[in-house]
Formats: C-alpha cells, sequence, structure tokens
C-alpha cells in the first residue's frame, strides 16, 4: 500500500476527462507535500510530463499501480483550502476543468514556462548593512580614515540605519564597489537580497478625511453597515441615480470594515475606472491599498497579489479577475456597476463576476453589495422579492437637478437635408458649450469612420472573407477592417464588381470626429475607443488631458459612459440611441437603457447645471423615453412584464451548449445530436425548454461556424449534469472530429 497519495488535478486533462488523478508522494518528497502546491507528473499514456495541484493528501487509493510525482514546484501552498473549494465550485458551475479555474485564481506571474522556470520572479534588492555593533563600527571607521577614506565613509553612514540599499550607500558616499567588498571581506558588513515590490503609481500624499454623507447618504450607510457588521453571509443592491454619491457610500463602509480588522473587495467594471476609483481611494486608505487589473504589468500584478496575501493591503480595486483576490478575513465585497457585462468572462472558465462573489461572501460570513444607476433586472428583481436587501439614493449628491434631456428625431433632420451624425440642435448646443469654455462628450458605441462600404449601383458590400460580419471603415488609414478577427485590406477607388460609385453607409468614432472638426475647425477633439487606449495606461492619460486642458468635445464609446467625474462636462450627446436597442437579445432593451442613462449622468456633476441630447430615429421608443426621463422604475416595471412573456431571467435561466468548427455540417450535425441526448437525460418532466440549434448573431468567425442549442429551464444540479455529460460526449463523438463543444450559464452574446 502506498504511504502517501496526492489527489491531483492535471493541467494536461480536457474537460471530459478532468478528475483527481491519483499519485504516489516519494517519501523525500512527503514533507513538501501539502493541498495547494504544484507539481510535475507524468500524464497520459506517454508519460508527458505535466504541471498539477495537490487538491487533497491520503495515506490510501482505489488503484494498485500508481505513477509518482516528479518534483514539487512550491515551497508553499499557492491556494489555500478555501480557494481548492472555489475551483471545484468553478468547475461543477461553469463547465470548465479545475485547473482551468485554478489559472482564473492565481496571477499570471506565479506560472511556469516549458523550461520550468517562473514567469515572473521576486524583484529584490541589495542591502548593506553592519555586522558589529555600531560604535565599535564608528571607532573602526575613525581608524580607516586616513588610510581607507571611502570605507570610514560607509561605515559611518551605516552607523546610523539599520540597513540601506547597496546602491543609495555607494551613491550618498560616494565610494567605490571595491571599498564595500572590502568591508564584506573583513566581517564588517554583510550584504543580503530584500524582496521589494513592484507598484502601480498610486496617489502618495496625506491621508484625507472621510467624504461627509448627507442623510439620505448616512442612512444608506447604517443600514448597509449594520449588515455588513452583522457577520452572517447576505447581499444588498444599492441604487443611486447618477451623482448620488455611491461612492462615498463605499468609502465609508469600506473603513468600517478595515477599523474592525477587516479586508475589502471593489470591483470596477472597465479599466478605464480604475485609476480615477484608485486615486480617489489611496487618498483615504494608502498603502493599504491594492490595485489588480489587465494593464499592469504581470510583475506589478504579481507583487500586489503577494502584498494582498501577506495581508499588507486590505483593500483591492480592480476589474473582474480581482475578485479572486487572497484578502485574509474578507468583510466586503462590493461590485460597481454590477450590471455591466464586463462582469462576465467571454473565455473559459466562463465565470461571471458577481456569481463568484456570491460564493466567497457565503463562504466567508460577509456582505456582497451591489451598486448601479441602473440595477441588472435580476438584481432589482431579487431585492424586491427580499432575496436581497434594497437601498436607494434619489438625488444627487450636490442637489442639483438631473440633466434636462432633449429627444431629437432623426428622421426630420434628414427631411431637412441634414444628412451628417450631428443634428442641429445638437451642434448649436456645442457651439454655446464651447463659447462659454465648458466641455461636452459625445458617445457613439461603434468605433471606426463608417459601419460598411457599398456600391450604390450593384449593391455590392465589402465582407470579411472569414466572417460573417462586413468590413468597417477606418479613416485614419483608409483600410477596412474586420472587428472579430482583424483581417484588413484597403479601400478600392470604385465598386470591384461594376466600376460604380461606393457610398459610406453608417457612423463610427472616427466619422463623428471628423465632422466636428469640419464644423468646429478651431477646437481641440479628443477620441476614446479601442483604436485610440490600447498601449497600457494610455485611457487615464487621455482622460487627463480632458481634464486638466479643458478640451471642449471628447467623443467615444462604451467607456466615457460610467464612473466619470468631470465637473465641467455640462453637455452630452447620444449619437445614434438605436443602435443597441435591436439587437436579437433578451438584453436589447436594458443594455440601451443603461447606455443612455449611464453616460447622461456625465452631465452636470459640478455646479454648473447639465443638459443632454439624444439623438434618434424612434423617439417615440419607450425605452428611450425612459431613459431621458431616468425614470429606473418605470423601465423595470415594463421589462420584467417582457422577460415574463419572453421566459426569460429571472422568471427562468438561460443555458447553451455551443459547438463551433471549419465545417458547417458537422457543427450542426453536433448540435443536433446534443440536442437529442439533452432531451434523453432531462426527459419531458424536467420543465426545461430545449430549443435550436440556431446560429449565433455572427455565425462565422476566422472560419469557424458557430451553432447553439438553448435550454431555457431551472439551473440546478441535474441540468448541469446532463449538459456536461453531453459536452462530454460530443467532444468524445469521433463524427464530430474538429468540432468544439462548449457549455455556458448565462451568456452575453
Amino acid at each position: 500500500m502506498p504511504s502517501l497519495v496526492a489527489r491531483i488535478a492535471v493541467s494536461a486533462a480536457t474537460y471530459w476527462i478532468d478528475r483527481p488523478y491519483d499519485y504516489l508522494i516519494p517519501d523525500e518528497m512527503a514533507a513538501k507535500a501539502r493541498p495547494g502546491v504544484r507539481v510535475y507528473v507524468p500524464f497520459s499514456a506517454g508519460n508527458r510530463r505535466s504541471e498539477g495541484i495537490i487538491l487533497a493528501l491520503s495515506d490510501h487509493s482505489d488503484y494498485e499501480k500508481l505513477k509518482p510525482v516528479q518534483a514539487i514546484l512550491d515551497e508553499e501552498p499557492v491556494l489555500d483550502e478555501d480557494q481548492i473549494k472555489l475551483a471545484l465550485f468553478m468547475r461543477e458551475r461553469f463547465f470548465c476543468t479545475v485547473y482551468d479555474a485554478v489559472k482564473a485564481i492565481l496571477p499570471a506571474g506565479l506560472w511556469f514556462t516549458e523550461d520550468g522556470e517562473r514567469r515572473v520572479k521576486d524583484k529584490t534588492v541589495e542591502m548593506a548593512r553592519l555586522c558589529i555593533p555600531p560604535e565599535d563600527a564608528a571607532a573602526i571607521a575613525q581608524q580607516k580614515r586616513m588610510r581607507s577614506k571611502q570605507q570610514a565613509n560607509l561605515l559611518d553612514l551605516l552607523c546610523s540605519f539599520e540597513a540601506l540599499p547597496s546602491r543609495e550607500l555607494l551613491h550618498f558616499t560616494g565610494a567605490g564597489r571595491q571599498s564595500l567588498k572590502a568591508l564584506v571581506s573583513s566581517e564588517l558588513v554583510e550584504l543580503y537580497p530584500r524582496e521589494v515590490y513592484r507598484r502601480p503609481e498610486i496617489y502618495v500624499g496625506e491621508t484625507e478625511a472621510l467624504p461627509v454623507l448627507n442623510q439620505e447618504q448616512q442612512s444608506a450607510f447604517e443600514g448597509i453597515g449594520a449588515l455588513a457588521r452583522s457577520g452572517e453571509a447576505g447581499a444588498a443592491l444599492l441604487f443611486g441615480v447618477t451623482g448620488s454619491g455611491k461612492t462615498s457610500v463605499y468609502i465609508h463602509l469600506i473603513a468600517d470594515q478595515l477599523k474592525r480588522g477587516r479586508s475589502a473587495i471593489l470591483l470596477v467594471p472597465e479599466i478605464a475606472l480604475t485609476p480615477q476609483m484608485l486615486q480617489t481611494f489611496s487618498s483615504h486608505f494608502g498603502n493599504e491599498v491594492a490595485v489588480l487589473h489587465s494593464s499592469l504589468s504581470t510583475g506589478e500584478r504579481y507583487d500586489e497579489w503577494k502584498r494582498v496575501r501577506a495581508g499588507k493591503a486590505k483593500l483591492v480595486i480592480g476589474t473582474r479577475s480581482a475578485v479572486f483576490a487572497p484578502c485574509r478575513n474578507l468583510g466586503l465585497i462590493i461590485i460597481d456597476e454590477e450590471q455591466e457585462e464586463t462582469y462576465k468572462s467571454e473565455n473559459s472558465p466562463r465565470y461571471n463576476a458577481r456569481d463568484i462573489a456570491k460564493y466567497r461572501c457565503a463562504r466567508a460570513n460577509c456582505l456582497l453589495l451591489l451598486g448601479s444607476a441602473t440595477p441588472d433586472i435580476v438584481s432589482r428583481y431579487a431585492a424586491e422579492t427580499g432575496r436581497y436587501s434594497y437601498f436607494r439614493l434619489e438625488n444627487r449628491y450636490n442637489e442639483q437637478e438631473l440633466p434636462a434631456v432633449e429627444i431629437v428625431d432623426m428622421k426630420r433632420e434628414l427631411r431637412a437635408g441634414n444628412g451628417g451624425s450631428i443634428s442641429s440642435f445638437l451642434r448649436a448646443e456645442l457651439a454655446a458649450n464651447i463659447e462659454r469654455g465648458e466641455q461636452s462628450i459625445l458617445f457613439i458605441n461603434r468605433r471606426g469612420a463608417h459601419k460598411l462600404v457599398s456600391c450604390g449601383d450593384c449593391g455590392y458590400t465589402y465582407r470579411c472573407p472569414r466572417c460573417s460580419v462586413s468590413l468597417t471603415y477606418h479613416s485614419a488609414n483608409r483600410r477596412l477592417i474586420c472587428h472579430y478577427c482583424g483581417y484588413s485590406r484597403r479601400v478600392d477607388e470604385s465598386c470591384p464588381d461594376c466600376g460604380g460609385t461606393l457610398k459610406y453607409i453608417g457612423v463610427g468614432t472616427q466619422m463623428v470626429e471628423e465632422e466636428l472638426h469640419e464644423l468646429f475647425p478651431e477646437i481641440e477633439v479628443l477620441r476614446m475607443d479601442t483604436d485610440t487606449v490600447t498601449p497600457a495606461g494610455s485611457h487615464e492619460l487621455l482622460f487627463s488631458r480632458f481634464r486638466e486642458e479643458k478640451i471642449p468635445v471628447m467623443v467615444g464609446t462604451q467607456m466615457v459612459t460610467k464612473g466619470l467625474n468631470f465637473e465641467n462636462v455640462t453637455l452630452v450627446g447620444v449619437i445614434s440611441a438605436d443602435q443597441s436597442l435591436y439587437a436579437g437579445d433578451y438584453r436589447a432593451g436594458e443594455r440601451t437603457f443603461s447606455l443612455i442613462t449611464q453616460v447622461v449622468g456625465r452631465s452636470g456633476r459640478g455646479e454648473k447645471p447639465g443638459r443632454a441630447v439624444i439623438q434618434t430615429f424612434t423617439p417615440d421608443n419607450e425605452t428611450i423615453r425612459q431613459a431621458a426621463n431616468q425614470d429606473y422604475d418605470a423601465f423595470y416595471a415594463s421589462e420584467l412584464s417582457l422577460r415574463r412573456l419572453q421566459n426569460a431571467p429571472p422568471f427562468r435561466d438561460i443555458l447553451t451548449l455551443t459547438a463551433s468548427g471549419l465545417d458547417e455540417r458537422l457543427v450542426l450535425q453536433a448540435c443536433r445530436f446534443a440536442k437529442a441526448r439533452l432531451e434523453s437525460f432531462l426527459g419531458p418532466q424536467s420543465g426545461t425548454d430545449i430549443l435550436g440549434p440556431s446560429p449565433l448573431a455572427v455565425v462565422r468567425v476566422n472560419n469557424r461556424y458557430r451553432y447553439r442549442v438553448i435550454l431555457n429551464g431551472k439551473n440546478n444540479a441535474a441540468l448541469r449534469a446532463a449538459l456536461s455529460q453531453t459536452v462530454c460526449e460530443c467532444n468524445t463523438d469521433k463524427r464530430f472530429r474538429g468540432v468544439s463543444v462548449f457549455a455556458d450559464n448565462d451568456p452575453m452574446d
């Protein structure tokens, strides 16, 4: 019988063969083998070396012949017991392997290259300190002063400090490296490495007092704070109109938790919001703050993770992946703008940060706080039915009125001869703002110049050869680009089919920018989209320029719609409010309402009153009217009625099985097989509707066809087990070779 057996999740195991594998721990490795430690193991018939992580240890196995662990990679466990259980929860809930979950939980800097080297090594600084008492060192320095002045200076300086970085020591004394080495050889000084953290830039000024709360905020803080201090797991929803001061409530709640010795996590939906949040919170909490998001270097993320794990940072601010931060004694998780789709991962593991936060709060007996001016319909329904506690901030913090909103009918503009993207009314409002020295934000949720280029004579349209979408025209480089696979080409002078005149249809951020330059040639226009903020940190630089240089107009996509606070912005324009309204998705109305409400809320956040202009071809649309009135309650009531008719969340859950491959026929066959197997597993009495196969909105991406089967029912263990089994059967059936099949819980596309 083996003396010590490790149950290991293996990196090389695919989803359909993923399970804990038993391996023998050699006696010489037994002392280091602990749950949460990574190892190298031989895997599969060829004994290919693969990375794995120990999930549990045992003194027996159901198998007689066990392969031995080849090497232990970590001195200390990288996952604790709760994190191991979280990885197992993610496998069951999000249809991923345990190791996929582990990779999501841990920072990239912890992983190893194929050569067995860590991707990021700990950063150290060489330190120097005395080996003898300072009094003796001072006496020796006096003796050396005539013969070796540099050595004497080194000893004198070290007498005043416990330790100094050797580089600084040599710099301030003017001594050479040889003099320092001579002191080391004489055993008067020793050199040793000290670990230092690579850190992103944060506010380093004096700590500011907590913001003063008004009566409404104080009431919300007291109610939410009581829940957070109860020591019981729970969830609360904080609804607050744009500019109502939800952030100030967050600050007080976090301060209360830190005072009690507990830690907190604050999630924001966009990287662009992180610098602003970081500056705000670090001004109150200083070095207690750690930041985790993808714009940091691998070394910075790794070191911030280490600071949190060591308990040196008790407040974590970041985007989706920050929900995995290894906080000790967790007391509160806050998800700001909780309705945002960016909290959902599109790659395996396809988790939603909200679900991970719920799990962690349940395990830690702490509070999950969801905050938004436009809460997710499911979250609002949970509050209405008593599953979440509910708090409201009805008024803006500075008692300013919400922006006055004007809806412009773009059909009338066309009839009046204005074929541009900026209506005459918005143009006049922009001119007035420019004259007063006030700033404006224009929002359009499409980058590039034109949605497509088409021939007016024969109807020819440029399409991506690898995807089932039209190419988007970018005027900056006169190229047509596919936003799905990256394919690009130059546009022709005339139609390549008939030689006719090409027409440029649709509007994007580049086109709006060009039109503004034509209308107001004397002003600068700032553009914010993924074409302009690709380099790490460039979004922060653009926002700083907009604020400090008082640039008159900023044009942008979704990154300008939420969380930003510019006191001099008094006008917001929504260029095409219809753009997301008629997408083939039950969330289309919710997305449109949220986007319009959020961007309108960027106006009038200072002392000056704000205005907003919403341009639309459907001015009588109920959702647009409700967004213009900032009437979330009316929108929620109408949307909930529609969801009830659709059997959509929150009344039923939606899960999908998606197949993709190069051969469209095989993809459809796999989906039909999956549907039949699901019907067999679940039976007619399950209460689950199984729909499809149906194509995705963009059926072909990078030459791979994509179809899915949709399950509409109760997301319970039985449904997930049937879906998991079906995924495994599809991926192992030789008839569907080359077809990839995966499952998802409440997909966003």
